[in-house]
């Protein structure tokens, strides 16, 4: 499920922050930031208790898990420690800089994330 929103994030919804009026920004990024956490915390959360469960239930699962889990968890990192500094400085003012860094960062969890899926098949 994440694939699939970090491609529509990556190629769609991440440019248009540069075409959002900058008179209200800084409204528009906190009204980001507020509903898309309703679709993404739940998802991202869903995907790491999984992930966890079956580490700790599982016998004998594939190399390719492990690698799959780890890729899950530089995701994690770089989501912490990385966007959400991003986000909370876009919910202040506009910046050019910032979005074109979201944009150029975001592609390594839309890589990481379509090799999960490629893994995980």
């Amino acid at each position: 499920m994440m694939v699939a929103i970090i491609w529509i994030v990556q190629i769609l919804h991440y440019p248009t922050f540069l075409f959002i009026d900058k008179e209200r920004y800084t409204e528009f990024q906190q009204f980001h930031m507020n509903k898309i956490s309703y679709i993404i915390v739940p998802l991202m959360l869903g995907e790491l208790i999984s992930g966890l469960s079956i580490l700790f239930t599982v016998e004998n699962v594939q190399f390719s898990f492990y690698v799959s889990l780890s890729l899950l968890i530089l995701i994690w990192l770089i989501t912490g420690l990385f966007f959400t500094k991003f986000h909370s400085k876009l919910t202040k003012k506009f910046s050019h800089n910032t979005i074109l860094r979201l944009i150029r960062l975001n592609w390594i969890r839309t890589v990481f994330w379509t090799i999960r899926l490629a893994l995980l098949l």
